[in-house]
């Protein structure tokens, strides 16, 4: 224990001299300050005593606590600390494992009473502690802005180190094995990198197919929805058609003479020589049934894809979801529903299209809510886990 204790302390002092380290530390208390700059009042948003007018958001909108936890989320975590701090965590560590394989370090450290597997671990936490540093800072310093400025004291604020500690852990597991295989820095930052943007790129292709189906389905229901109106319609104009062709029968019969005819059994083509707007109803209900099917196909086909797409995230880790189980924390399903139909209350003046596409974009993000959290974290962790295994396997059975 004592020299895993030295080894920290060791792993401390290197971050201090990192310059990395307290770059992003100063950029955190920045981003932190301009939270504390931004301000809610009746008209819009508030940046020191200057107004600007924002009609989504407002005090009349939404709380001032709501508010300040939406930046949080919006810029703090989802851009700051999942992108930009991510990567300078990245860079930062990245020559944590070549530097210790590459040079005298190793032997040294292994000329001493520590397992090699206790001593992988070791220095595998030093890099984990660069960003549990970071996160905890910043985390503090927002709890303390959104409590004064905003008046909500959010202690599950502070789930932000776990969960962004976590998605680092996700890129740091495989920069240390890449670093451990080929002991270069270089090529561990690359790889990493590249790890990363496959996930992104992955994610985005599983965020994409679901919206995509989500709208196709929304608008199977708004056509659906449009063909009973449609059908409606068709009957309204039957029904004129037929009184106009029995009041046109007994005008005719009063005309020759003759007693009044009983109501006729018209046909549909004789009605819709009555009526043309007839057939061009039903011409729209045959293409809209057209369509329908056309998009009951597409739906099928999106999904295949969609289900590929979800069976390869389920054997790697889930940065993106990872990180938005913070929003699930910070905000429940009614501060979600209350902004989502502030952002998009008046739906009025919007085609059938757009409404069409806004209704299927909430559809998906539901759908990706509603993941559970033991899919997400479990199989994330469980990648980890092996990746770690096999790192400390390496690094046990190699000669240095």
């Amino acid at each position: 224990m004592t020299q895993t204790l030295a080894l920290l302390v060791d792993a401390y002092r290197e971050l201090n001299a990192k310059k990395l380290f307290w770059v992003t530390l100063i950029l955190s208390g920045v981003l932190v300050g301009a939270f504390a700059c931004v301000g809610l009042d009746a008209q819009g948003i508030t940046i020191f005593k200057w107004s600007l007018p924002v009609p989504m958001f407002n005090t009349r909108t939404m709380n001032v606590g709501f508010f300040y936890k939406f930046l949080f989320l919006q810029f703090g975590v989802a851009l700051w600390l999942s992108w930009a701090a991510m990567i300078l965590a990245v860079i930062s560590t990245a020559a944590i494992i070549p530097d210790f394989v590459s040079g005298g370090a190793v032997e040294l450290a292994l000329s001493k009473p520590i397992g090699r597997v206790r001593l992988f671990l070791t220095k595998y936490f030093m890099g984990l502690l660069f960003v549990t540093l970071q996160v905890g800072v910043f985390s503090l310093a927002s709890f303390l802005v959104i409590g004064l400025r905003g008046g909500a004291w959010e202690p599950r604020l502070f789930m932000a180190i776990p969960i962004v500690v976590g998605v680092f852990s996700f890129l740091f597991c495989v920069s240390a094995l890449v670093g451990l295989l080929t002991r270069s820095t270089i090529a561990a930052l690359l790889l990493t990198l590249l790890f990363w943007i496959f996930l992104f790129i992955l994610n985005a292709a599983d965020s994409s197919t679901l919206m995509i189906k989500s709208q196709k389905l929304a608008q199977v229901a708004s056509q659906e929805r449009m063909i009973e109106r449609q059908k409606k319609e068709i009957e309204r104009l039957e029904h004129w058609a037929k009184s106009q062709l029995d009041e046109k029968a007994k005008a005719d019969a009063s005309a020759r003479g003759e007693p009044e005819p009983a109501p006729g059994a018209w046909t549909s083509e004789q009605l819709e020589q009555s009526n043309p707007q007839i057939t061009s109803n039903r011409n729209q209900v045959s293409m809209m049934d057209k369509d329908i099917k056309e998009n009951q196909d597409d739906v099928r086909q999106i999904e295949r894809w969609n289900r590929g797409f979800v069976i390869a995230k389920t054997v790697l880790p889930k940065t993106a979801e990872t990180t938005k189980l913070l929003e699930r924390v910070l905000l429940s399903e009614e501060d979600v529903e209350k902004f989502r139909r502030t952002s998009g209350e008046d739906r009025r003046g919007r085609d059938d299209e757009e409404n069409t596409h806004v209704a299927g974009a909430e559809m998906a993000e539901r759908v990706l809510r509603s993941r559970s959290v033991g899919w997400i974290v479990g199989t994330s962790l469980a990648f980890e886990g092996v990746v770690l295994v096999l790192a400390c396997w390496i690094f046990a059975r190699r000669d240095f």
